[in-house]
This record gives structure tokens, sequence and C-alpha cells, in this order.
């Protein structure tokens, strides 16, 4: 979403939605409180995962540049390492840093636009063997893009020597496949990408407020044509158990491919494939959303799995941007 008025604008809606109704439980002062930087907020509904631990703050970004981390995913060709954006406003660059917030250098996407990029995410492409990150030029508040962008590009290899550059003089990646998308029933705003790890299959999750609808998923099954608009498919809707079920603000698939966690403004939600399920990976989205706490976020626009599955990572917008954790314990 461009700006970050408007978001702030939202999130005080739904503060004010909040306050004004009865049925929503509000906290103040009772057992299972949780308050985070934009007030008080309702029970969630939906059933708290047990899968996960308590969550964490594992540490501030020390990159000043990232001020709107907006998008996040975990490293695959770097182990222990992780790469965010900005939101609108910033340009084509990708920042890498580690578990302890550390900066580990900026990239510059070459042949990329950054109009509103939203999420990014980590899978195959044409080349075996190469790990893709995917950026997800989705954003459109103002329902006005005939088209969305997913840049794909290999993802560069981080040293020792890579620290020392900047967002003023960053490295340049390899250049990047512009793949062109449009929905096929209109136009969306989104914030959400996730990209298979086997199949390489891509998608987009839109956003929504209306506390009647929930979210779309929209696919587009690998390959991908680069050199034509490439049509999503519809395939299914999430609700999660909050007072905007579609509001979903970032999202990312499991290493293993058998699991989807989401986020909105203040938690994680996360759905699992069921074994050995009839009609594979796409009947997740029929499960029903557990919660995963992710602590006080100051605003959380981006969630994704660690490299090897065991805990969920998210960053906050705002400067600095915190990076919180919360660790798996069912194995």
């Amino acid at each position: 979403m461009q700006g970050i008025s408007v978001k702030a604008v939202i999130i005080l809606i739904i503060c004010l939605v909040v306050s004004l109704t009865g049925g929503c439980e509000l906290l103040s002062g009772r057992p299972g409180e949780t308050e985070g930087a934009v007030g008080k907020r309702p029970v969630e509904a939906g059933e708290p995962s047990k899968d996960y631990g308590p969550p964490a703050h594992l540490a501030d970004l020390e990159e000043k540049a990232v001020d709107e981390s907006s998008g996040v995913v975990a490293s695959r060709r770097n182990p222990g390492l992780f790469w965010t954006h900005n939101d609108s406003g910033d340009g084509p660059l990708l920042y890498s840093f580690d578990r302890r917030g550390r900066r580990r250098g900026v990239w510059r996407v070459a042949g990329a636009k950054a109009y509103d990029w939203e999420d990014v995410a980590a899978g195959p492409g044409p080349m075996s063997g190469q790990p893709y990150l995917y950026v997800g030029d989705i954003g459109d508040n103002g329902r006005e893009r005939k088209e969305i962008v997913v840049y794909r590009v290999a993802e560069p290899a981080i040293t020792a020597d890579t620290v020392v550059n900047n967002a003023v003089e960053p490295y340049e990646t390899a250049r990047a496949e512009a793949l062109r998308l449009k929905y096929p029933d209109g136009r969306h705003d989104a914030e959400a990408l996730a990209v298979h790890p086997v199949s390489g299959d891509l998608y987009v999750i839109t956003k929504t407020g209306n506390p009647a609808a929930g979210a779309g998923v929209y696919k587009l099954a690998a390959p991908f044509n680069a050199a034509a608009v490439n049509t999503l498919e519809k395939i299914g809707e999430v609700r999660v158990p909050s007072l905007f079920p579609g509001m979903l603000t970032g999202a990312d698939i499991s290493p293993d491919g058998r699991r989807v966690v989401f986020c909105d403004y203040f938690n994680a939600y996360e759905l699992v494939t069921a074994e050995r399920a009839a009609g594979g990976f796409d009947e997740v989205w029929k499960q029903k959303p557990v919660v995963v706490k992710l602590g006080q976020r100051t605003q959380g626009e981006a969630v994704c799995y660690s490299l090897e599955g065991r805990s969920i990572i998210a960053t906050t917008e705002g400067r600095p941007a915190a990076v919180v954790e919360a660790p798996r314990v069912k194995r």
C-alpha cells in the first residue's frame, strides 16, 4: 500500500471499530490481555497454535535505510541470513541482515522498478539448483493498476566483503525478469506473495478491509511466460480469525511445502496441509487457520519461515525495525 499515512488511518479505523463493537470483548486489564502500539485489541476468535512457543525479540535492524520493512524471506543461498525491502517510496533495493539484525549488504535489482513493493519470496526458477528471489510489486491501494509485477531474480551470494556497501552505492543483482500478472476478476490490492519451494507455483493473496470479506488466493502455475501478461487463477479464499479477516499483509510457504503463514498488523496465522491431501498442496487453502502470537509489533507487514522451517520470523515497519521470532516447538 502506498504511503504510511494510509496504513495508519486503516489501523486507527480498526481500533475505532473495536472500541465501538460490544461483541469484540475489549481487553482492559483482564487475563490474556495483549496491548500493541496502536492500542488494545480484541481477543482472537481463532484457536491458538500449539506448535509454536512464545515470541522473542531477536534484534533491531542495524540498516537505517530500512524504515518500512514490508517483506521478509530467509535466504536460500546464504544460510542464516534474510532479505527485506521497504514499502513504496524507496528504490528497487533489497537489504540483507542476519539474526542479530546486522546489515549484510544492499543490492539494487537490475531491470526492476519499485512502484509499490509489498512482499518478497524465495523459490526455484528456470535454472536448476539456482535459488531465486521473487519481489512482489503488487500493492494497489487505489485499485488503479491494470497489471501487477513480480520480479524474479537470481539470489546474490553474500560474502564478508558485501557488508561494506550501502543504499547510496548498492551492489547490483543479475538482471531480473518482470513477470506481468493480471487478475481474472478486476483489480485488487495485495500485500502477500508466496512461492512453493518445489513446484515454483506463485500465489498472490489479496487484501481487503471489508469485515465481511476474506482474502482471495490467486495462483499462477509454473513455468511462467515472461514475454506475456499472465492471468492469475482464483483458487480459494482465506479468512483469518481477526476483526478484518481479509486484511493480510505478508505470507510465506514453509521450506517443506506443507505449511503457509500469513500475518496482519498484529499476529501470524498458519495453515497446514492435510496428510496425503488428495488435491495436493492447494488443499491447504481449505484448512482452518490457527493463531501464532508475534508479540508487540509497531506495524506488522512481513513474515516468513526460517530456512529450516523451525520458526516464524517477522519484522515491523518503523525505525528501528524490530525482528521477532516464534520458535516451533512441535517437530
